[in-house]
């Protein structure tokens, strides 16, 4: 006589992979409904290294590529892996000048002159430096904040007095700024059992900040409305949904304070998904301050189709990523179901008006 098998009393988290049970309406999106602008993209060699190939281009044949992305709908790119001088200049040789109204470029600044006694006027001329070559914009990355320190050894917060004179620039020459201040909130707090992306940060240790010395999560978001509130003629995209999507009300708090700031939804469909409702009344709010982008490394597209499903439908339950288990949280999604008009202005419209540069390659709405 056959007995059923115990089944085991520990189970190690890494070999859990519970298989869903429920069964609920499935809507594919294999192209946006209206044409598309990904307005958060790395195609360059700036993080390479994070493919296992330092210095390659993460996107080898920009024509078929491009074909490649109209397939999904989508038709522009802002390109955040501009960084300085030479490799800015080979950015936009390789994608803008050669693919006019597809890319638009975007600068970083050398802050590690200020580890070697500059001051924020050589900041300055970098600013005028990329504009003149043709960024787009400037991409401010977490580094300010988190490594960025002065001939002294200490650390620069962004809203350092020193650094006013890098806004004020930026404002006088037109350069909207996207800006990652901040990584999810689960990687300032203890890798333990309570760690919502405990299974990523065992993976990436390097991603945890906890106990590093390094400013809290807060004190980050603080010098992030610092800025913003002190400089309202600087149009700001705070990418990755404000870097606060734990806290859609601050995010809404924030949109509603000031007009100069956007957000964009790139790599936080797993945080946006889990909380449908404040998602979509937060952008019904503010339909023309939120930006499409997906932030994939690398850009292959894959992750489109959910990024369409999660906008466009009302489906319930269903996976933010590929992977298996999911790194950035052991939980489903679902859809927002975002009115044609609201869509229209996520997709393209509202990062056309702040980088008209891309209206001429894109298809009528319709």
């Amino acid at each position: 006589m056959n007995h059923p098998v115990p089944p085991p009393t520990y189970l190690p988290l890494n070999d859990y992979r519970p298989q869903p049970q429920v069964v609920l309406p499935a809507h594919q999106r294999l192209m946006a409904k209206f044409p598309a602008v990904d307005a958060h993209t790395h195609p360059g060699r700036w993080l390479s290294d994070w493919v296992g190939e330092p210095g390659r281009w993460l996107v080898e044949d920009v024509a078929r590529w491009i074909e490649k992305m109209a397939a999904f709908n989508v038709h522009g790119f802002v390109n955040l892996d501009g960084r300085w001088g030479t490799e800015l200049r080979e950015n936009l040789e390789r994608f803008d000048y050669a693919f006019p109204g597809h890319f638009a470029t975007f600068a970083h600044l050398n802050w590690s002159v200020l580890e070697e006694g500059a001051g924020a006027d050589v900041l300055v001329s970098q600013l005028v430096e990329a504009a003149r070559m043709g960024a787009a914009g400037i991409k401010i990355w977490k580094d300010l904040g988190l490594s960025i320190r002065d001939s002294d050894g200490v650390l620069v917060l962004p809203d350092d007095p020193r650094l006013t004179p890098v806004w004020e620039a930026a404002a006088e020459l037109e350069l909207p700024i996207w800006w990652h201040i901040a990584d999810p909130v689960a990687f300032f707090e203890p890798v333990d059992q309570r760690n919502e992306n405990y299974e990523m940060l065992i993976e990436r240790p390097d991603w945890s900040f906890h106990g590093s010395g390094r400013p809290t999560f807060a004190r980050l978001m603080e010098a992030l409305e610092h800025v913003v509130a002190a400089h309202p003629a600087v149009t700001f995209v705070a990418v990755h949904a404000g870097c606060y999507a734990e806290n859609l009300g601050w995010v809404g708090r924030m949109l509603d304070s000031y007009p100069n700031l956007n957000i964009d939804i790139a790599a936080r469909l797993a945080q946006l998904g889990r909380q449908p409702r404040a998602t979509r009344e937060l952008i019904l709010r503010h339909p023309h301050r939120v930006l499409f982008g997906a932030d994939e490394i690398p850009a292959s597209g894959e992750s489109y189709p959910t990024h369409f499903r999660f906008l466009e439908t009302e489906d319930e339950y269903f996976p933010h990523s590929a992977e298996n288990p999911q790194l950035m949280g052991r939980w489903m999604i679902s859809g927002i179901d975002l009115p044609d008009d609201v869509l229209q202005a996520v997709y393209s419209q509202n990062v056309l008006r702040l980088i008209p540069r891309l209206a001429s390659r894109q298809p009528a709405n319709g």
